[in-house]
């Protein structure tokens, strides 16, 4: 171990995995390490007798439930938009290579107490329930706007600058109601709160435009794909990737201390009496505690189902949005489902997560909107986690942290922080123009 590495990467968490993977690619050396023996830090995904450890504290879970092997539990469970920057990132760095993605059936959104399938064209907007005769038509009209909208032809603008009208104004030139809104803000462009009404509307608009395109592509009922197996196929294939690239990754390795020189910057980490030379270090906050500040909490809960969620068409794989306003909050609340039909849990068997950035100490209580829409439940687990964000100047001690995991089930900003962390390490952008078709879904 006592070499000299460009790059020292703590915690196999999703983000750590991506950037290694990326630094990799880039031709630098680079040094991985866990102080867990098993990979995924907080993202990490759980058989069945280690959820049991985990929430209940034994290792005894009931047998109905079916083999625990059988059962991959994602802490972290984010859906991936099929043309997203995630998937994008993916294919970059060429790991797709190691993954299996399947189309998820359902995107649906909570309104006035009942769950509906997101509308995301116009089509579909004719034929939605969320809206009444007169507000379709509305709606279409917008949606052919956003549709037809190209950034670089003026023809498509009709008369508006995007990068200065905001999502508030442009939305009234539509006459779209508050429902409307709701649904089009949060369930289609994946807002997390209602900042965004008065930003400038070219973001809201490009994240219509994902979401269509996304929705699309695999001909499916979702916008979204999930690896086959779960998110915890994700570390492991980049630790491949990054072998294949001369990277080093290990395990099990305590304590983790980062070391510095006289100035305060980077010189290298010790671990078992061993020290690896270093110019930069990338970790989660819990190697470096005293370098970041807590900005939140995520509620969560888990259950094991044996039906799949009531009122999305028999979906074997979902996200449900509840956004803010339907629920009197201040954040959004999300429902994410998967079953054995992505290898997750034994045949029969469904994974229903329930999350929320936090505003009360009570999960149970808090996130009851969101299990009350699951029906019965075999098992349910609540959990609290807290959120932390970096706040040291990496540019003085070279200590690049990335941000605690949301509680959003869909990937777009944890892939944000990654690439501006990517950025900040090398002063170099991600060339996301890439061949998507690269990663198909896997065939039925």
């Amino acid at each position: 171990m006592d070499e000299e590495y460009d790059v020292i990467v703590l915690g196999t968490g999703l983000k750590e995995c991506i950037l290694s993977g990326l630094l990799s690619v880039d031709g630098l050396k680079v040094l991985h390490m866990d102080r867990n023996d098993y990979y995924g830090g907080e993202s990490t995904s759980l058989n069945l007798i280690q959820l049991w450890k985990k929430f209940r504290g034994n290792d005894k879970p009931p047998a109905h439930l079916g083999s625990s092997r059988d059962y991959n539990v994602d802490m972290i469970p984010k859906f991936m938009m099929a043309n997203g920057t995630l998937v994008r990132v993916l294919i970059h760095t060429d790991v797709t290579k190691y993954l299996y993605f399947k189309a998820v059936d359902g995107s649906y959104v909570f309104n006035k107490g009942k769950v509906h399938k997101v509308p995301a064209t116009d089509m579909e907007a004719l034929k939605s329930p969320l809206m009444g005769i007169f507000e379709k038509r509305r709606a279409r009209k917008f949606f052919l706007y956003v549709q037809a909208y190209d950034e670089k032809d003026p023809k498509t603008h009709e008369g508006m600058d995007l990068t200065r009208v905001t999502t508030r104004d442009l939305i009234a030139k539509y006459g779209l109601d508050d429902n409307t809104v709701d649904f089009i803000g949060h369930a289609l462009a994946l807002h997390r709160d209602d900042r965004y009404l008065d930003e400038p509307a070219l973001d809201t608009v490009k994240r219509m435009k994902l979401y269509a395109e996304s929705l699309a592509r695999f001909q499916g009922g979702s916008p979204y794909i999930y690896p086959l197996y779960g998110l915890g196929e994700l570390p492991q294939a980049f630790a491949r990737l990054s072998a294949v690239y001369g990277g080093t990754y290990m395990l099990n390795k305590p304590e983790c201390k980062v070391e510095y020189d006289d100035e305060g910057k980077v010189s290298g980490v010790t671990s078992e009496g061993e020290t690896a030379r270093c110019k930069k270090v990338v970790c989660d906050p819990s190697y470096l505690p005293n370098k970041v500040r807590k900005i939140g909490k995520v509620a969560r809960a888990i259950a094991i189902m044996s039906h799949p969620i009531p009122n999305t068409n028999d979906s074997h794989s979902v996200q449900i949005i509840l956004p803010q306003k339907q629920l009197g909050r201040k954040s959004d609340m999300y429902v994410f489902c998967c079953s054995y039909s992505h290898n997750v849990a034994p045949k029969g068997k469904f994974i229903a997560f329930v999350s929320t950035e936090a505003e009360t100490d009570h999960p149970e209580t808090e996130l009851k909107p969101g299990i009350e829409l699951l029906g019965p439940v075999d098992e349910i687990f609540f959990d609290i986690y807290d959120r932390y964000e970096p706040v040291n100047e990496p540019s003085l001690d070279n200590c690049f942290i990335s941000t605690s995991y949301d509680a959003t089930t869909h990937f777009e900003s944890t892939v944000i922080d990654v690439l501006n962390m990517y950025t900040m390490i090398t002063g170099k952008v991600v060339d996301l123009s890439v061949d998507l078709s690269a990663a198909s879904a896997a065939e039925e």
